[in-house]
C-alpha cells in the first residue's frame, strides 16, 4: 500500500495527514502558532514557527501512520507572504499575513491612479491588501532596504514556497500557479509572471520563484526532517485545493467552505471566463492537476453569525441547537437577517453596510432569528453563485460543500432547494489536505488517474425540491433586505 504525506499549513495551526491509497487516512498531526498583532489592521507569523509547526504535525502523523510516505502534497494558507536570504535562510522579518492591512492607503493610491482595470485585466483580482503585491512591496522598502543585502541574495515567496525551500534545504525555489495567482503579480492569460506588474510594484521577477505544475516536481525533501528522502509533487493554496478535493475538476462544478466565512469557487474550464460584478477570476486545477480556471467569492459572515447569536446575544446555547430551531418552524414568517457585521461582499461589495434585520413583528421569536442566520448562508450562497454564473455563461451543476456549518442537515438541504441543484457533503470533509495528497499522489502514480484518486469517496447528497418551493420562493425577500441594508449604508443625509 502506498502513502501520501498532505501538508495543510493554515492560518492558526499546521496540519498533516498520511493518506493510503485506498482513501483511509492513517497518521494524523497538529499544532498550532502564535499570531502576533503589532498595530492595529497588522497581522504577522513568525516564518521559523510556520516552518517548524508544519515539521511537527508531519513528523506526528507519520509516527501515527508507522509508514514512510511515498511522496508529499502542500496546501497553505493563500497571500501570506515572506522575504528571506538565500545564502543564510534567514528571513527578514516576519511572513505578513493574508488578513493584514497595512497596505490600505497604497491600494486606494492605486485606485486612484488609474491602475484596477489593468491590474484586473491580468490578474483577475480586485486591488486590495488582501493579495500579495503590496505586502512584498512593502517588506523591499522596509525591510530590505534597511539589511544592506544585494538584491540577488533574496527570495520572496507564498507560504507554500517557503516550506519547499526549507524540507528541500534551499534546493528548490518554486510555487504552483493557483497560488501565484494570488500574489496580483501573475499574470492568469500568460501563466507568468508579469514585467509590467513587476515593474508597478518594484519587484525584481529575479527573486520571485519559479513555477511548476500543481501535480508536478518540487524537489525532494532532505531526508534530515522526515527520516527519508521523499518527493514533493503536489503544491495547490488552501480553497483551490479544496475545490480539488471535493473532485471538482470540470466546468460546471462548484464548492462551497461555510466557516466564519464562506468561500466559493465555481470550476470553469480551460478558458478564462468573463468575470466582473465583484467576482474574481483565479486559477484552479484540472483532473490532471494543470492549470484551469475558476470563479472565486468571499462572504464576509456565515458561521460567525451563528456564532454571534450564540456568543453576542444568548440566543442558543450551542450551535448544533440551530438545527432544531429552525425545524420548529414552519417558515420564515417575513423573518430576514443580512449578517454585514463586517461589511458585505460580493455582489454587493459595501464595506458600510451592517447587520440588518428585517421583518419583525410580535410574534417573532428567538427561533425566527436563528433560522434567518442558517437561511443568510444559504441565500448569500445562492447570489453569489448565480452571479458567477451569469457573468461568466458557465453552468452550475452541482455544489460541494465542506466545513463546520454543513453538519447541519437542515440547512443543507435549505441550500440544496434554494439554488435548485444537488448539494453534497463529503464523508471525510478535511477536503483542503485531501485535495493536496490527490494533487501529489496523481503525479507521483499512487493514483492512475483523478477518477481513481476520488473513487474512494462517498457523499450524503441534498436532491433540491421543485422550481416553486418555498425556500426558492424567499429569495425575493432576502434581496430586497439586502438592498435595505445597502441602501442604508449609503443614505447619510438622514
Amino acid at each position: 500500500m502506498r502513502h501520501v504525506l498532505a501538508l495543510d499549513q493554515g492560518t492558526t495551526s499546521s496540519r498533516a495527514l498520511v493518506v493510503a491509497a485506498d482513501g483511509r487516512v492513517v497518521g494524523r498531526g497538529q499544532c498550532e502558532f502564535s499570531q502576533h498583532f503589532p498595530q492595529p489592521g497588522w497581522v504577522e507569523h513568525e516564518p521559523e514557527e510556520l516552518w517548524q509547526s508544519t515539521l511537527a504535525s508531519a513528523r506526528e502523523a507519520i509516527a501515527q501512520a508507522g509508514v514512510v510516505p511515498d511522496t508529499i502534497g502542500i496546501t497553505n494558507q493563500r497571500e501570506t507572504m515572506l522575504l528571506w536570504d538565500r545564502e543564510t535562510g534567514r528571513p527578514l522579518d516576519r511572513a505578513l499575513v493574508w488578513q493584514d492591512r497595512r497596505t490600505t492607503a497604497r491600494c486606494q493610491a492605486l485606485r486612484t491612479a488609474g491602475q484596477s482595470e489593468a491590474i484586473y485585466a491580468a490578474t483577475g483580482l480586485v486591488l486590495d491588501p488582501y493579495f500579495s503585491a503590496t505586502k512584498l512591496e512593502w517588506l523591499l522598502e522596509h525591510k530590505a532596504r534597511a539589511s544592506g543585502l544585494p538584491m540577488e541574495r533574496l527570495a520572496a515567496g507564498t507560504v507554500d514556497t517557503w516550506l519547499i525551500w526549507k524540507l528541500t534545504n534551499g534546493a528548490v525555489h518554486a510555487t504552483d500557479p493557483t497560488n501565484a495567482s494570488r500574489t496580483m503579480l501573475f499574470d492568469i492569460n500568460s501563466l507568468a509572471w508579469s514585467p509590467q506588474l513587476c515593474a508597478l510594484f518594484g519587484v525584481p521577477d529575479r527573486i520571485l520563484p519559479e513555477v511548476r505544475p500543481s501535480s508536478g516536481d518540487f524537489g525532494l525533501s532532505a531526508a534530515e526532517h522526515l527520516g527519508a528522502a521523499i518527493p514533493i509533487r503536489g503544491v495547490a493554496g488552501d480553497q483551490q485545493a479544496a475545490l480539488f478535493g471535493q473532485g471538482c475538476w470540470r466546468a460546471g462544478e462548484s464548492k462551497n467552505t461555510y466557516g466564519t466565512g464562506a468561500f466559493l469557487l465555481l470550476h470553469t474550464g480551460p478558458a478564462r471566463p468573463v468575470g466582473g460584478q465583484g467576482i474574481l477570476t483565479t486559477i484552479a486545477c484540472d483532473a490532471r492537476g494543470g492549470p484551469a480556471y475558476a470563479l472565486e467569492a468571499g462572504i464576509f459572515v456565515a458561521g460567525a453569525a451563528v456564532q454571534w447569536l450564540r456568543d453576542g446575544l444568548g440566543l442558543l446555547g450551542r450551535a448544533p441547537e440551530s438545527e432544531e430551531m429552525a425545524r420548529a418552524l414552519t417558515g420564515n414568517d417575513g423573518v430576514y437577517f443580512v449578517p454585514a457585521l463586517t461589511g458585505l461582499g460580493a455582489p454587493a461589495w459595501e464595506p458600510e453596510a451592517r447587520g440588518t434585520m428585517v421583518g419583525l413583528t410580535r410574534g417573532t421569536t428567538r427561533d425566527h432569528l436563528v433560522r434567518a442566520a442558517l437561511e443568510a448562508m444559504a441565500y448569500g450562497t445562492a447570489d453569489v453563485l448565480e452571479t458567477m454564473r451569469d457573468v461568466s455563461g458557465a453552468p452550475l451543476d452541482v455544489i460541494r460543500v465542506d466545513g463546520g456549518a454543513t453538519t447541519n442537515d437542515w440547512l443543507m438541504q435549505f441550500q440544496a432547494d434554494v439554488l435548485g441543484v444537488p448539494v453534497e457533503r463529503p464523508a471525510m470533509i478535511e477536503t483542503t489536505a485531501i485535495g493536496a495528497a490527490g494533487l501529489a499522489g496523481i503525479a507521483a502514480g499512487v493514483w492512475p488517474t483523478a477518477e481513481a484518486f476520488f473513487g474512494s469517496r462517498s457523499y450524503v447528497r441534498f436532491e433540491p425540491a421543485g422550481a416553486g418551493n418555498p425556500a426558492r420562493q424567499g429569495l425575493g425577500g432576502w434581496r430586497r433586505a439586502v438592498r435595505a441594508a445597502v441602501s442604508w449604508a449609503r443614505d447619510r443625509d438622514g
